[in-house]
Parts: structure tokens; C-alpha cells; sequence
């Protein structure tokens, strides 16, 4: 590799949403630096099999269901 053009490449902690920690190797800021994630394969429901929540701003989805009642959706 030529020098001087690629990021340092050095251990980080990764801590998941359950707190569960482990070491890797990464460009992520410096060596011995934590990055936490918010969304980790444990909880997010493309790992998990599970649906998706809506998130109901201002009654917006419960406007929709009550609209639509009837439809059969």
C-alpha cells in the first residue's frame, strides 16, 4: 500500500443495544474508541423476523385506519 493516503486501521469496542461489547478492527476514530450502536442485528426486525412499528405522529395512522375501515385492509 502506498503511505500516507490510507486511514489508520487500529481496535475499537463495539457496544450493542443489549450492551454487549466486542474488539474489531476498524477506521472508526481512534484506536481504543467505543462506537455504539443504536440498531444491531439482535433487534432490529430484519434479523429478528419481526414487524415493523408504525410510528403513529399526531393520530395520523388511526385516521387512515378509521378512514378505511371498511375496505377490509
Amino acid at each position: 500500500m502506498k503511505k500516507g493516503i490510507h486511514p489508520e486501521y487500529h481496535t475499537i469496542t463495539v457496544r450493542l443495544v443489549d450492551g454487549t461489547t466486542y474488539q474489531t478492527r476498524s477506521t472508526y476514530g481512534a484506536e481504543g474508541d467505543t462506537l455504539t450502536l443504536d440498531i444491531d442485528p439482535s433487534v432490529h426486525p430484519a434479523w429478528t423476523g419481526g414487524g415493523a412499528r408504525l410510528m403513529d405522529t399526531g393520530g395520523r395512522v388511526s385516521k387512515f385506519k378509521k378512514k378505511y375501515e371498511g375496505l377490509g385492509f
